[in-house]
């Protein structure tokens, strides 16, 4: 029984002209061996399968040929080249740098390098693999690396450049190889068939090679699989079942019933695709490819990215053309979010179920954000009414000038601002600056609680448009801004008329007491320290100074300007009330009288009085943290 070889080793390239899909690597080699202009070390980069390794093996057989031809191949006939295709050449040395990566490793490799080649003008050192050198082999090679004997030439192989450290790219001659196109596989594909006697379609070979994902061994591997499965006869039927690959059929099945919104049909198909053992994730990654095609056969410019079966280049097309670039594009987000959400899923079928229905009801979507030509988005606010007012009584003012010369009208307070300064600006004058200031204050405090509340309604509040108009407010959490506003009217109307207090440091006192106290019954006990080590000075009868020791105190009182400003305004009664925030930092021996202590203070007050303490701790030989 003769031996099986696969393909991969059966047709493996053993000339330049043999590679399949890199002309650009081979054509430079080829004239860097014509021109005697080899540099002393190559790195091949490149996905698996391309041919990295092949190129490195036919490089090192055709410089050390002692016959090369014109055109910088090997001529295969010399002893050199047949010892190479025996495997038997001593001037070529291959290692794995994924299981030889140390230090000794390549130090043995450098040792061997000295040592000139017995036959032929070249030793060839062949490393695969190279990204998995550690950083210390690295280091150990680069020296050898950049000055070589002449005899010796390096080849590195890698499929993860970004590995490979700089100081080994700058000593490098580097080539990109580039994964093979569907075309340059399907016709070598189509060269060993015919070597072979194997009967293939065309559509077949293109399924392979796009299963290949432009890897030649792997592309080698699937058909030699698909020939021992069909004894020989390698057709688009039995490679879609022996691959697991859904037919395109399916797909334009699928996209029929979701153009008619038919989640019957829909449905019943996908649990035909799921009876047939197919995944899920399967179903839900060649649906976006599908429409993916679909997106690129609706331009002409680049519909030469379309990498379909031979046939099915047409149907794509007039498929294409029954749907818009909006559901396409809609119809990929939604699969590539299935996708991301599949494995978190727990049912699997149900998760692809929901992705099914979503698309099936996707046209229609679409169509109901449509707006003329335009496509815009519903607002929820547009049947929203204008809220109901209740009315509000005229501000009535206790000054016998006032009472006779201030009509405020409810028109005016509906109005807004514009509505009520027309009826007010006759009688301004005729009052006092007191009274004048309260009423425009009062005022404008009515007109913020209008607009609060239409802000309030645009939102949409469902309970604010049930209540009559003359009910009054019967929520304070639904009403909470309003509320608040008629509260600081009711203030100001309380307020307007009493006498304010005089600003004395005696008074001020009081009042900031009171304050620390406040802040201790909510448990601010950190503000309140700082509150306590500050100092006061009264500037003039509308504003004082704050005196702080350190930045940090000037922050803590900072915190509370809102509420401070607030209560001491309301203490005084004093609206143009203000202060000023001061730090003075103190000398480095000064301490204040309430300042606490630290942990070392407090030992070195406690040794002082009981020096004891200090007796038995260089007894027990203790050692403190402070």
């Amino acid at each position: 029984m003769e031996k099986f070889i696969v393909s991969a080793r059966k047709y493996r390239p053993h000339t330049f002209d043999t590679v399949v899909g890199q002309s650009h690597i081979t054509t430079t080699l080829k004239n860097a061996i014509r021109n005697h202009q080899l540099a002393h070390a190559f790195l091949f980069c490149g996905p698996r399968g391309v041919g990295k390794t092949t190129c490195a093996r036919i490089l090192a057989k055709t410089i050390n040929c002692e016959n090369i031809r014109s055109d910088g191949e090997a001529c295969n006939q010399c002893k050199s080249c047949k010892s190479f295709n025996e495997g038997s050449s001593l001037n070529i040395h291959e290692l794995d740098a994924a299981s030889n990566n140390s230090v000794d490793d390549i130090r043995t490799l450098t040792e061997q390098v000295r040592f000139s080649p017995q036959a032929g003008k070249y030793k060839v050192y062949i490393i695969d693999e190279v990204h998995m050198l550690s950083s210390s082999a690295f280091n150990a090679f680069l020296k050898t690396l950049e000055e070589p004997p002449p005899y010796a030439i390096f080849i590195l192989a890698t499929t993860e450049k970004h590995k490979i450290l700089p100081t080994i790219l700058s000593r490098c001659q580097v080539f990109d190889f580039k994964r093979i196109t569907t075309n340059d596989t399907v016709d070598h594909l189509r060269e060993i068939c015919d070597k072979e006697g194997i009967r293939a379609d065309k559509a077949a070979l293109q399924v392979i090679a796009q299963k290949s994902e432009g890897c030649m061994r792997d592309a080698l591997s699937i058909m030699d699989k698909i020939v021992s499965f069909t004894n020989g006869e390698i057709t688009y039927v039995n490679t879609l079942e022996h691959l697991n690959i859904l037919d395109a059929d399916y797909y334009f099945k699928l996209f029929e019933g979701m153009l008619q919104q038919d989640l019957g049909a829909t449905m019943l198909l996908f649990d035909d695709i799921n009876r047939k053992g197919f995944e899920g994730d399967l179903v839900l990654n060649g649906l976006a490819e599908f429409f993916r095609n679909l997106l690129v056969s609706k331009d002409e410019k680049v519909v030469g990215l379309l990498e379909v079966v031979e046939g099915f280049e047409e149907k794509y097309t007039n498929t294409a053309k029954k749907i818009s670039p909006a559901f396409l594009v809609s119809a990929l987000n939604v699969l590539n979010e299935a996708e991301i959400n599949y494995k978190a899923a727990r049912n699997k079928k149900l998760h692809v179920e929901l992705a099914l229905i979503r698309l099936t009801y996707l046209q229609q979507a679409i169509e109901l954000v449509n707006e003329g030509n335009q496509v815009g988005k519903k607002k929820l606010a547009e049947t929203a009414k204008p809220v109901a007012f209740r009315n509000i009584a005229p501000i009535e003012i206790k000054s016998p000038q006032a009472a006779s010369s201030m009509p405020v009208s409810d028109s005016a307070l509906q109005n807004g601002k514009s509505g009520m300064e027309q009826p007010t600006r006759g009688s301004m004058d005729s009052l006092p600056n007191g009274a004048a200031k309260s009423i425009q204050d009062n005022a404008r405090l009515i007109i913020q609680s209008n607009v609060v509340a239409e802000k309030e309604s645009a939102y949409g509040r469902q309970n604010i448009l049930q209540n009559k108009v003359e009910e009054p407010v019967a929520s304070a959490q639904t009403l909470g801004a309003l509320v608040k506003i008629r509260q600081q009217v009711q203030k100001n109307r309380q307020t307007c008329h009493e006498p304010s207090k005089n600003l004395s440091i005696e008074e001020l006192g009081q009042a900031w007491n009171s304050y620390i106290e406040r802040l201790t019954q909510q448990n601010n006990h950190s503000s309140a320290t700082n509150f306590r080590l500050a100092q006061l000075k009264v500037v003039d009868s509308n504003s004082f100074e704050i005196i702080t020791e350190s930045n940090i105190q000037q922050k803590f009182i900072e915190q509370e300007r809102g509420g401070l400003v607030e209560f001491l305004q309301d203490h005084f009664n004093n609206r143009s009330l203000n202060y000023q925030i001061l730090v003075v930092e103190q000398p480095g021996d000064f301490v204040a009288e309430d300042s606490p202590l630290t942990q070392k203070e407090q030992y070195l007050r406690m040794i002082e009085k009981y020096p004891l303490v200090k007796e038995l701790k260089d007894r027990l030989r203790l050692e403190l943290d402070y």
